[in-house]
This record gives structure tokens, sequence and C-alpha cells, in this order.
């Protein structure tokens, strides 16, 4: 089974280098990991450099879903693995993951922190809230059952992503992939995994702007076929 790894950054360079040290340590050698430096005005891509792993560096900082859309373009693995480059995830969830794609010959497998383990400030009371509003929103809309719409902590079966289409350009990517996952008829999984405060410096979600773009996807793909 070969495996792309995929880890969108920006100014994460505290961070970056310890949750690459953990996901080689974690996982077979052939994987390959690509980071996606989002414009960072700081040394995340050095970081990552000095790790051996693929670097795709933006001149300027494009958001997440565009950093998502170049490295699935480029990606070479039959899986294609997602998670943040902060800290917050935990790399030693990786075979959860991987397992629920061979267990139960899973398309989609989610790493739902509500399933799992939220340890002391991982998420605030408002985005807990509120993520679990959208959840409950695409639920009742896609007519899925899912917990975790929001987690980017995801694996994804890269022949059936390819049909995907994109236009999300930041966060609202986790809500679009998830959408059309469920409208492309993909078998979708939730393990538990855990969720850490976050280490370094602070979170680049903009709870208002990034609401009304959840809002839009889900009212775009709602009506288009």
């Amino acid at each position: 089974m070969k495996l792309s790894i995929i880890i969108p950054a920006y100014n994460e360079e505290k961070a970056i280098g310890k949750v690459l040290d953990k996901i080689k340590s974690g996982v077979k050698s052939d994987a390959e990991i690509i980071v996606v430096d989002d414009g960072s005005k700081d040394n995340t891509a050095r970081e990552a450099m000095e790790r051996g792993v693929k670097v795709v560096r933006h001149a300027v900082n494009q958001g997440k879903g565009v950093s998502i859309r170049h490295a699935v373009a480029s990606a070479e693995g039959e899986f294609v693995l997602f998670l943040d480059g902060d800290g917050q995830d935990d790399p030693g969830d990786i075979p959860k993951l991987l397992r629920a794609m061979n267990d139960y010959h899973a398309d989609f497998v989610i790493g739902s922190r509500w399933l799992g383990t939220l340890k002391e400030g991982a998420i605030s009371r408002l985005n807990f809230s509120v993520t679990d509003l959208i959840t409950k929103t695409i639920n009742l809309l896609f007519k899925c059952n899912v917990t975790d719409s929001q987690a980017g902590f995801r694996c994804v079966r890269k022949d059936k992503i390819k049909k995907f289409s994109f236009k999300a350009k930041g966060y609202d990517i986790e809500t679009e992939m998830l959408v059309q996952a469920v409208k492309h008829k993909l078998r979708i999984v939730e393990v538990p995994v855990t969720r850490f405060k976050r280490p370094y410096g602070r979170s680049k979600l903009r709870r208002f702007r990034l609401g009304i773009k959840i809002l839009s996807v889900i009212l775009r793909e709602l009506f288009t076929p």
C-alpha cells in the first residue's frame, strides 16, 4: 500500500519538525510525505526540508484548500492521508486510519475527535458547538451519519478523490471534501483519534468568515448534481 501524507502548514516552524519526526518514526519509510508551505513568513519550509520530505512552496498564502488541491495533484500514493501541521493531531493515530481503510474496505476514513479524546484546551466551547451544529446540518441535508465533519485528519483513496471537483480555497475544504464523498457514495468510516491543545502560536481560523464559506459550500453542493 503506497501512502502519501499531505500536511498543509502556514507559519508552523515550531511545530512542523516535531510533527514530521513523529510521522517518520511511525510509518513505513516508503511513505511519501508532502508539506505544503503556504506562504509562511518563518522557517516552516526549512524545518521540513531538513527532514528530507517533499516541500511544495507557495510564494504567498493561498489557503488550506488550495494547498490540499496542489498536493493531491502531485501525490503518488494509492491512499492520501491529511493531517494538520500545528501539532494538534497525533501522528500515532495514523495506523488506525490505515487499518480502517483495509479492514472495512473504506474509501474515506475520518479521524473523529468526537469519538476519540479531546485533551484539555484542544477546542473551545464555541468551536465545539459550532462544529457540532455544522455536522448535524450536513447529516440532515445529505442523509449521512458522521460525528466530526470538520476533522482535518482523514484518509481517502486517491482514485476516488481524483473524481472530486474542488473549489474551496480555505478551511471549507473539509466540508467540500466530505459532502462530495457522500454524493459520490463513497464508503465512509470514522475512527477515534486524540486531539491536543495547540502547542505553539494561535489558530488562523476566522470563525465568522469560515462559517459563511461553509454555509455557501453546503448550499452549492446541495443544489449541484
